[in-house]
């Protein structure tokens, strides 16, 4: 890259992993290095950018909130960069990825590298050739328009309406929750919050178009509120969260992306009256099975890994 401060590629999704997985190691193994050599190229991209990025503890990582906001800047940049190796890799007439899956946000970050590790584990116990997959995290109204037009075999994504143009199966369901951060006044709030009281929430909140905030938006609409206009909206999850740790407005999160933090005591659940449910949903094109193959051998397993 030519600006003087901005990391390359392996610094970024180095820094991305972390915020991820809350650990340098789990990063390290996540982008294929040794610990020392990510704990390198971490102080390499801290100095390039004269920024503290991460907060190193006893209990893990965390990043800080300048490396909150370097991240929510990095994962777009990579997903660019991704997209644009895809489509050189297309017109090369390059067909070396046997399954191209996409994948909402939530799924992609909490649920997926279990679902591909199983994948390869099976066909590896089968003896079968080893499938090659390319994932791509998005919101889900991408998701469902990638495997609507072809560009992807095989999605997941999550709400609460089945999609009326592809193929579907619930393969899971979910809770949002409230969170904010641990010394944040809600987090003492004995009583559950009205849904009158989340709708005069400024909140921090995905984009539209993706799932969790379609969810958060349609259970208020069934009390007759409408969310309040966002202090910040940001494009990942992980993004979300840690903007929450780092004292952020509150946000509505998977209870299986922030179970690790509330453990740990950085977040807190606040109640609420809202049922804030949703469904992870496989998607497909074409027949009522998922094409046979490893995209069904997918499926099969999000649904026995996660419970249907």
């Amino acid at each position: 890259m030519d600006s003087p401060h901005v990391p390359d590629l392996a610094g970024l999704r180095l820094l991305v992993a972390i915020g991820r997985t809350g650990s340098i190691g789990s990063a390290a193994r996540a982008t294929g290095v040794s610990q020392q050599a990510a704990s390198e190229r971490l102080r390499s991209v801290e100095a390039q950018t004269g920024l503290t990025l991460v907060q190193r503890g006893p209990r893990g990582s965390a990043l800080t909130p300048s490396g909150v906001a370097v991240t929510e800047w990095a994962a777009q940049l990579i997903n660019l960069t991704d997209e644009v190796e895809t489509a050189i890799s297309g017109l090369r007439g390059e067909r070396n990825r046997d399954l191209s899956v996409w994948a909402s946000m939530t799924i992609a970050d909490a649920l997926m590298p279990r679902w591909l590790v199983q994948l390869r584990n099976r066909q590896r116990q089968e003896s079968s050739r080893l499938t090659s997959v390319s994932l791509t995290a998005a919101n889900s109204h991408q998701v469902e328009d990638a495997v609507r037009t072809g560009h992807a075999d095989l999605g997941f994504v999550e709400g609460v309406a089945r999609p009326r143009h592809v193929r579907s199966v619930v393969v899971a369901h979910d809770e949002l929750v409230l969170v904010v951060a641990a010394d944040d006044v809600l987090a003492r709030r004995k009583s559950p919050l009205t849904a009158a009281e989340v709708a005069r929430l400024p909140l921090t909140s995905r984009e539209r178009g993706s799932g969790t905030r379609d969810v958060v938006e349609h259970a208020l609409s069934q009390q007759g509120e409408s969310m309040h206009e966002s202090v910040v909206e940001l494009t990942t999850t992980t993004a979300v969260r840690e903007s929450v740790m780092a004292g952020s407005a509150p946000a509505f999160l998977s209870r299986r992306v922030a179970e690790r933090e509330v453990a740990a005591g950085y977040l807190a659940v606040v109640d609420t009256t809202l049922e804030v449910s949703r469904q992870f949903r496989a998607l497909w094109s074409g027949r009522s099975q998922p094409p046979a193959g490893p995209a069904r051998d997918l499926v099969a397993i999000a649904c026995r890994n996660t419970g249907r």
